[in-house]
């Protein structure tokens, strides 16, 4: 239950903010590449103290009968409970269902993977992008991180080459053999967080527990809107939900310029 004496929202109220941080501002944000050699793609964020990790593997499938030359997208999240002491072990709680929907919206939405080119046997065999997500330890805006990581993640992805004659997938540890992933936009996801009336971004634990409401947003490289997430029990008037956006299109630009291909 959020403290509503808390100082953290007198704080924020008063217009300042535990770090000193701007509403506005990120805490300091890295990205790596290639961080799981076994994985076809990785990556690991940290967004302040914020770790997450997200890895990609590429499977073959038969295809959903509605897509029959189209890949498939999954994505699963893991709060494991070294992140931290409010994450249990077991099936995937809520949380992380949510944070997997969400980071998958952004990602299915901008259709940011051609998969069309991820038919291997037309109506018979395609390739499945699954994306897992870690959280190694939770500091706030997790959503945000684990997008970022998941984008990451399949920028260095590589499609290992098949055997055709077996239909089995060509592995061997340490072989740079493979395609790059076909990418063909980079979706951020940026969430603009209420507490009272002030909105903020990137909170840490402390903000992120306390806020009301959060809204996410997806934005592409041209700019446009994707994807939308509300979380929380708060509401946004019409005009914050704009300033959202503007948020997230200004933010998702910055961010974008962390990421790279191999």
């Amino acid at each position: 239950m959020k403290n509503k004496d808390s100082y953290v929202r007198k704080m924020i109220s008063e217009g300042n903010r535990p770090d000193g941080r701007e509403f506005e501002q990120f805490r300091h944000v890295k990205v790596e590449h290639g961080v799981i050699k076994t994985a076809e793609g990785s990556a690991r964020v940290q967004m302040g103290g914020t770790l997450v990790v997200a890895g990609v593997k590429m499977e073959m499938h038969e295809p959903y009968p509605d897509s029959p030359n189209e890949g498939t997208l999954m994505v699963d999240a893991e709060l494991v409970p070294i992140a931290s002491p409010d994450f249990e072990p077991g099936p995937p709680s809520e949380a992380a269902v949510e944070l997997a929907r969400v980071v998958d919206r952004g990602i299915r939405e901008s259709h940011s993977i051609d998969m069309a080119k991820l038919c291997i046997i037309p109506g018979e065999l395609v390739w499945t992008v699954h994306i897992d997500i870690h959280i190694l330890n939770h500091d706030g805006n997790l959503i945000d991180a684990a997008s970022l990581a998941a984008m990451a993640a399949l920028l260095d992805t590589k499609v290992p080459p098949v055997d055709m004659e077996k239909k089995t997938i060509i592995r061997e540890r340490g072989d740079a053999k493979g395609e790059m992933l076909p990418i063909t936009d980079k979706p951020i996801e940026v969430t603009t967080w209420k507490m009272g009336t002030k909105l903020f971004l990137d909170p840490n634990m402390d903000e992120d527990e306390e806020a009301d409401a959060r809204v996410t947003i997806a934005t592409t490289e041209a700019g446009d809107l994707c994807a939308m997430q509300k979380g929380g029990t708060g509401w946004f008037s019409t005009s914050e939900l704009l300033t959202a956006a503007d948020l997230a299109i200004a933010k998702g630009k910055e961010l974008r310029k962390l990421l790279h291909r191999h």
